[in-house]
Parts: C-alpha cells; structure tokens; sequence
C-alpha cells in the first residue's frame, strides 16, 4: 500500500534547493526538517493504517498487508523488547530485499537507471560490448584482447546513509508495524540520497551523477551543456529531438575512445525538474481537427522526474548504460550525535552503493528555453 505524504514532499524539495546553493548550515537545517517531516507523515500513516485493520493475520495478508518471516518476527519483537535497535544490528536479509524491491518498484529514476542489488557481493564485472568476443588464429592468443574488454568495479567505496528516528511509542505496536516503518523509512531515506548522487553527485565521496562526467585526467566536473531545446510543436521539437538521439547514440571505444554507434532505439529517457514538466509538455501540445489536445514527442523518449535536475535543464540518458548498484549487509547503528529529535531515538542505516554513468556521451544536459509567447504550430514541414 502506498504511502500517503502530507509534508515530506515538499521537505524534500527544499532539501533539494539547498544542496544546489545553501550553505551547509542550512543544508543541514533542511536534512534535519525533511527527515522529521518523513518520520511524522510515515508514523501517521501506519497510526492510521492500524486502526483500520483491526483483523487476524490471514485477512490483512490477503489484503496485501505487511506479514513477516519468522526471523523477520524474531529480529523486530528483539528491537520491540529491547526498546529500539542495538548499537549495531545487521537487518535479516529478506527485509533488505524488500527494501531493495520497494526502492525500484515505487521510484521510476531507479528502475530506468537499472539499479542492482548485489547483496554481499562488493565487487562487480562489466564488459565492454567491442572485444567481448574476438576472431582469431585457432592456437593464437586471444586472452589479452579479451581481459582489456572486462573491467571490476567495487562498491564498497562509498557508503550511503540514511536516518531513522523512531517514536517511542512506535514501539508499542508491536513487530509488523516496527519492520514496515523501518522499511519505509529506509526507502524513502535512502531514495533521496540515491537519487541525488545517481543525478548530482561530484565524485567526491559520492557517485558521478549523471550531471556530472569524468575527465581523461580523472578529474570529475559538471557536464557542458549539450545545446538549447524549446520544444516547439512542429519540424522544430523533431530536429531537436534528433539531436539528442544522435548524440546519445555515440559510444567512444578503446583507449583512444573511438567513435561508434550504440543502437538507443526506445531507452532514451528524459528527467526534468517537475516545475518544468509541464512547461514542457504545454509547448509540445497541439490541437488536432477534432479539438482534442494531444502531447507527444518524436522517438517517444522514457519521461520521469527529479527534484535535483536544476531548473531550465533538461537531462537526457541511456538505459543500460549506467552502472548503479548497492551491496553488502544493511547495517542499522544507534545515533546520538547530531539531528537529536523529542520522544525518540535515532538510528542510522548504512548501506555500500556506488554510480557512474559507463561513457561521457551516455548521458546528456540541455538547457530549456520555454518561453516562446504566442506561437502557432508549424506545418507539417516547418513552414
């Protein structure tokens, strides 16, 4: 059952604002309210929830209600009894996988990123599709062309932390409403936080976003942008459009990054600040001769949103074609350090994740300029 938010969202979206020009006081003071505001809106919902399912436990799983597994059972009536978390508790691993499975079911980014979940693994390989597979004489050696292709890469390099404050009288409700709150908690945390770095992270201590891309010196910097769009209805949306593709359909090969073509034929996907959507989609609208108004976009590009796309930007990416991934034990920890909270104990959830998009070309930035007036929509030819 999906959440029902009340302020988090807009929490979020000022958490968002800050990280693009705040100070880190006030960076912090929005980190603070967004997961207060979390932590309220989600006790509030599962309040409410209890109250209406009031019923035995075979009714509530067959209406798709929270049922736990027996170490699931034991591992929360342990924090039930205990008064909260220990110092470190590692959750069972079924709960992380349905933390993993919430993250890309409820959040479009992630799934269009194609984030993996790697469990214990910290290390993975990816290959490059040229050499993959390689001709040769039937007793040459072959083993250095394909060894170049394949490349490791190790997620245990970064470290993404989500907060969990738990009311005291959370606790009270028993085993299945802890774990569902936690769940959600972690969620909802840590797809800010993946989220973020996976569009705008630097590098530092983060992934590369896909804002941002990787230097022949290794150097990390923001991406330049690719050119302007208005998409304005007619020959002019479809020319820009098809820039974009072409664009995104360069994939540099080899050390000296030759240039080839990637076949990107329905995984391009657009992300824009929601205040831009409809912006937009109002200039990508037309009237049809039976009065109806139609928006659509040639070569039909994935659309979604984030709130860490800047404004007047427009971000464009290949399926596939960045590495997202978490890994190892999700470890829960005491916190009492900062973010100190009334009537309840904080708690902090550490999870291995790491992110980059594959090549430079494989992600793209425009700017918008959507401020066209009064136009009419040219022909079918651009006259």
């Amino acid at each position: 059952m999906p959440i029902r938010f009340n302020n988090f969202e807009e929490k979020k979206l000022a958490f968002a604002q800050s990280t693009q020009s705040g100070t880190p006081e006030e960076q912090s003071a929005a980190l603070n309210e967004m997961i207060e505001a979390l932590g309220q809106d989600v006790q509030a919902d599962i309040l409410n929830q209890v109250n209406e399912n009031m019923v035995d436990r075979s009714i509530m799983q067959s209406r798709g209600a929270n049922v736990l597994t027996s170490e699931e059972m034991k591992f929360f009536n342990a924090v039930v009894e205990d008064g909260g978390f220990k110092s470190v508790d590692t959750l069972p691993k079924t709960t992380q996988e349905r933390v993993f499975e919430d993250l890309v079911d409820a959040h479009p980014l992630l799934s269009h990123l194609g984030i993996q979940n790697l469990g214990a693994v910290t290390e993975f390989i990816y290959s490059d599709p040229e050499g993959a597979a390689v001709w040769g004489d039937l007793f040459g050696d072959i083993q250095g062309q394909l060894n170049a292709t394949f490349r490791k890469e190790s997620i245990t390099q970064l470290k993404l932390t989500a907060f969990i404050p738990i009311h005291n009288d959370m606790l009270k409700l028993g085993p299945v409403w802890i774990e569902r709150y936690v769940r959600t908690m972690i969620v909802e945390a840590m797809t800010v936080g993946l989220e973020r770095g996976y569009v705008a992270g630097n590098g530092q201590s983060q992934p590369i976003g896909l804002l941002y891309e990787k230097l022949a010196n290794g150097a990390v910097e923001g991406k330049t942008s690719a050119g302007t769009l208005t998409f304005k209805p007619g020959r002019t949306t479809i020319n820009e459009l098809k820039q974009v593709v072409e664009k995104l359909s360069i994939r540099p090969v080899g050390k000296d990054n030759v240039e080839k073509v990637r076949n990107v034929s329905g995984k391009v996907v657009m992300v824009t600040n929601p205040f831009d959507t409809f912006g937009i989609r109002a200039n990508a609208t037309v009237q049809n001769d039976s009065g109806v108004y139609v928006t659509n976009l040639p070569f039909n590009p994935i659309q979604t949103e984030s709130v860490f796309v800047p404004k007047g930007k427009v971000l464009f990416f290949v399926k596939g074609e960045y590495l997202a991934a978490i890994g190892g034990a999700m470890q829960v920890n005491k916190f009492d350090q900062t973010l100190a909270m009334q009537d309840a104990q904080l708690y902090i959830a550490k999870q291995h994740a790491t992110g980059k998009p594959k090549d430079n070309y494989a992600a793209q930035v425009y700017d918008l300029n959507l401020d066209l007036g009064v136009v009419e929509p040219e022909g079918p030819e651009g006259a």
